[in-house]
């Protein structure tokens, strides 16, 4: 049996091909052949040297015949016989193929009287087309020995401008009835290239001939087309471009109308239209847009929690709950989950860890930034009717990352606004709703977009300006500040290396102790993050790369001393215990964007007629407070309280540059008052935060952790929370908690006993 492998030809039962017979004999090892001996015909997928082929280089159908008629001078006829199913191919070291076969059913479901008819036509038409040409005698000789339709393909097949799949497909069709239906209709197809101007006999045969004479054309006009672009890339149109594109895109229906729809506008106007610029940049940006919906992959959690470790300090909270929806996301086999929303104060690595997020994922990174955003179509898109239209921020983003499933950062959330341009954060409800965001329409796109598989990270300095709806479609995870441990170790390992590689300084050449770096947090930044603490540190290290590159060969240490040498500025004052207390006056706790800070309230009588002033800059709440305040005491103090009929008091909080206010200060005042009317006077390292009722009892209050930070910097030894904020302890670092005596309290009188202003016995009595 010789195995010979042929590339573009159309094989078939019941038809014969011709061969050298030096090509069989190569095919065999060089071996002769001879009348009646069995050949294999296999089919190579691609063009090559005989010599290269590999096993997996062959289509799995062949066909098995046998040699009729051997000339030495000229061609070797095989009459091929039955198909087979290619097993175990191998190629042998002399180049010849060995393989195991079984033969292949066929469906015979074909009318022998009919196909004979078809024969006949088609043997009729191949005379006729090959009449025109000079080799019409030689086509002659091939076209009588056409006796089934078979046979009629495997002799044209040489002259055939179709692919090598197309002419394999032939062979691999299992009903006689099709494949003669797809031989007759591609042997019509290309007859009908080479006359395309002659008329049918019939009314009958003109319609059946136009039907094919369109496809040829435009399979002859694609084929030109083609062969042309790859002669002259640099002469390929935009509209074929285009059309390539859209083909190949893979974009939904809809999207793919409103391609074709734009296209067609485009193909009109042409290079010079008025639109032309417009309709370009709209196909260009829909047709480089990723439509490909990506594969959930799993992720290994122990990578993902080594990669946010090793890129972000401390921070465990938000990573444990990162990791939870990364473990979600793999047990569903989906590309997101809930829409996470990171609040806290500037520089605590709510933005940059949208980035590990993306690394720990495999994913692309997007980052939008909605700060001061007011028009809504910044995030729906401009609608093409406007002059410098262009897509919404969202689906910018995505273009930009090349993936449908990125990780996006919408940053400074809280920094929407609402214009006559119209509402961007109700514009925002469809983009982060999972039950809508799969059908998201970008106005100028003007077709849906799956959103689906996008992980949302959002960001915010606070909730108060944002949305109430807005707000239920997202998990909010707080970011609480970094105590100064923290800071330490966040600047040791992260700030300080990128600072001096920044700067060009090695670690050979400076160094800075733990006590610089410490003076650095303490004495020059007052903040939650590490923003400024970077900055500082940026500073210190452009300052001393005069000296290191002044002495390359010394060594410069960097201790306290030569931070305040350095920096340009004077350092920060922070508020601390008060060294001479006084009656009237109490520590208090305050939440502020940049994490907290003690607050006192100070408190005194003048002689007057029972007016009550109030100053320091405090919002409605605060001054609320301070009447609930004044009540409360006056109920508990009624002999002391005469005093506030022939007096004026004065109620100040230092700072009155300062806006204040928040439902946190009613204990402190109330406490402040009592000391005043008392005349006993409260430990200044005895701290306090919560709101009072006019019963007496101590209200819960927000921003914990934060105010326990602020207590332990300032030197406070003991602080009175209220009980119903006991929960939040476990927010607070154990630092902090180490270091301060936290007493929880229910009602206000608590505080009064412990601070030595009432005695207990009158609180029983």
């Amino acid at each position: 049996m010789i195995v010979v492998p042929v590339y573009n030809m159309i094989l078939a039962p019941d038809a014969t091909v011709y061969f050298q017979p030096e090509q069989l004999r190569r095919s065999s090892g060089g071996k002769d052949v001879a009348v009646n001996e069995k050949v294999v015909l296999i089919v190579a997928k691609e063009n090559g040297n005989h010599a290269d082929m590999k096993a997996d280089q062959f289509y799995p159908i062949g066909v098995a015949g046998v040699i009729t008629d051997l000339k030495e001078q000229g061609f070797a006829t095989i009459r091929m016989q039955y198909r087979v199913n290619l097993e175990d191919v191998s190629v042998n070291p002399d180049h010849t193929i060995r393989l195991s076969l079984s033969r292949r059913p066929e469906i015979d479901d074909l009318d022998r009287a009919a196909e004979q008819e078809k024969r006949k036509g088609l043997v009729k038409e191949m005379r006729r087309f090959a009449s025109g040409f000079q080799w019409a005698e030689t086509a002659d000789y091939f076209i009588d020995q056409i006796d089934t339709i078979e046979m009629a393909a495997c002799v044209m097949s040489p002259i055939l401008d179709i692919s090598n799949e197309e002419r394999y497909s032939i062979l691999a069709e299992d009903s006689r009835a099709k494949r003669a239906e797809t031989i007759e209709k591609l042997l019509y197809e290309f007859m009908e290239v080479g006359r395309i101007t002659n008329e049918a006999a019939t009314s009958q045969q003109q319609e059946y001939q136009q039907r094919y004479k369109e496809a040829a054309i435009k399979r002859q006009m694609e084929h030109l087309q083609k062969e042309l672009d790859e002669m002259h890339p640099e002469n390929v149109t935009d509209v074929q471009k285009f059309e390539q594109r859209i083909r190949t895109s893979g974009m939904n229906d809809d999207a793919r109308k409103e391609a074709e729809k734009v296209l067609g506008r485009l193909r009109q106007e042409g290079k010079e239209g008025v639109e032309a610029a417009m309709l370009y940049d709209y196909l260009d940006f829909v047709t480089t847009l990723s439509w490909k919906k990506e594969e959930a992959e799993h992720i290994d959690l122990k990578e993902a929690r080594r990669i946010l470790d090793e890129d972000h300090y401390g921070l465990g909270k938000v990573k444990e709950r990162i990791i939870q929806q990364i473990a979600v996301m793999n047990l569903k086999r989906r590309q997101s989950g809930s829409i996470l929303l990171f609040v806290g104060a500037p520089g605590t690595g709510k933005t940059s860890i949208g980035k590990s997020i993306a690394r720990a994922l495999g994913r692309k990174y997007a980052r939008v930034s909605l700060g001061g955003v007011h028009d809504e179509s910044d995030i729906r898109g401009h609608r093409r009717t406007y002059i410098g239209s262009m897509p919404g921020r969202i689906m910018d983003g995505i273009h930009k990352s090349g993936v449908s499933n990125p990780v996006m950062v919408l940053d400074e959330i809280d920094k929407l606004s609402d214009s006559f341009h119209g509402s961007p954060a109700s514009a925002l409800l469809e983009v982060l709703d999972p039950e809508q965001n799969n059908t998201f329409t970008d106005h100028y796109m003007n077709a849906p977009y799956d959103l689906s598989d996008v992980l949302f990270i959002c960001t915010a300095n606070s909730l108060d300006t944002i949305p109430r709806p807005l707000l239920d479609r997202m998990e909010v995870i707080a970011f609480q500040g970094y105590t100064p441990l923290e800071k330490l170790q966040i600047a040791r390992v992260h700030l300080v290396p990128k600072s001096m590689e920044s700067m060009g300084i090695s670690p050979e050449q400076m160094t800075i102790s733990d006590e610089a770096l410490n003076t650095l947090i303490s004495d020059y930044t007052m903040e939650a993050g590490v923003r400024g603490l970077r900055k500082r540190i940026d500073t210190l290290c452009r300052t001393l790369a005069v000296r290191v590159a002044s002495e390359p060969e010394a060594v410069v240490n960097v201790t306290p001393e030569i931070v305040r040498e350095e920096l340009d500025t004077r350092p920060i004052r922070h508020d601390a215990i008060l060294p001479v207390p006084k009656a009237g006056v109490v520590t208090g706790l305050a939440w502020t964007p940049l994490g907290g800070d003690i607050l006192y309230i100070e408190s005194i009588l003048t002689k007057g007629k029972g007016k009550l002033t109030i100053t320091g800059q405090l919002g409605d709440v605060m001054k609320e407070s301070a009447q609930i305040a004044v009540s409360l005491v006056k109920s508990l103090f009624p002999e002391e309280a005469e005093l506030f009929r022939d007096h004026d008091l004065h109620i100040h909080v230092p700072a009155g540059a300062v806006p204040k206010d928040g439902p946190s200060a009613g204990v402190t005042l109330t406490t402040a008052l009592a000391s005043l009317l008392t005349g006993r006077i409260v430990d200044p390292h005895l701290a306090m935060t919560g709101e009072v009722a006019l019963r007496g009892a101590v209200t819960p209050i927000g921003g914990l952790p934060e105010k326990l930070m602020a207590a332990q910097r300032a030197g406070v030894k003991k602080v009175f929370i209220p009980r119903d904020n006991l929960y939040d302890l476990k927010d607070v670092a154990q630092e902090v908690k180490d270091r301060i005596e936290i007493v929880p309290v229910d009602n206000v009188q608590d505080i009064l006993i412990a601070a030595g202003i009432m005695e207990a016995e009158a609180v029983a009595a």
